[in-house]
């Protein structure tokens, strides 16, 4: 029963067994991973660097953890983010169709907001769902750049 302990957030160590990528036209890509999982303290205002060892191989790795308030509030920004993404895609997808579907008189070329509302669709396209996914899986736990024999790891949050 992981039950969320008030002022911590659990994380998991992950330690990457073997990356494999195998195939010329149609790549697969087989990642094999062993998890180890830990409840970390949150600090009471700022951030705080904890030390964290992956049992695997004994290494040692630091990560920041951000205080309660500071987590909450950049996961409702990047939130907020994505609902602005999707109002503004909807936008710029009834602008296209509206100013594309017109019949110009010969030698009248579209306006110039035109091509900035294909662009800001297929921007927002990508935008709108790494937005919302980041919101929802960001618990204000980031890994410290690791030197090069310990980039097999990644802290990745856990969710009850």
């Amino acid at each position: 029963m992981n039950r969320p302990i008030p002022g911590t957030v659990q994380v998991a160590v992950r330690h990457i067994l073997s990356d494999r990528t195998t195939g010329f036209l149609t790549r697969t890509r087989r990642i094999t991973w062993r998890d180890s999982l830990y409840r970390v303290r949150r600090p009471p205002s700022g951030k705080q660097t904890v030390e964290l060892t992956c049992p695997q191989c004994d290494a040692s790795l630091l990560a920041e953890v951000r205080d309660e308030a500071r987590t909450r509030r950049t996961a409702t920004i990047l939130l907020a983010l994505a609902a602005l993404s999707v109002l503004v895609f909807f936008l710029a997808f009834g602008y296209a169709i509206h100013e594309g579907g017109r019949t110009l008189p010969e030698g009248q070329s579209l306006p110039v907001l035109f091509p900035v509302s294909v662009v800001s669709i297929f921007v927002t396209f990508v935008a709108t769902p790494v937005l919302f996914l980041r919101g929802r899986r960001y618990n204000g736990v980031s890994m410290l750049d690791a030197p090069k024999p310990r980039r097999i790891h990644g802290i990745i949050p856990v969710r009850g």
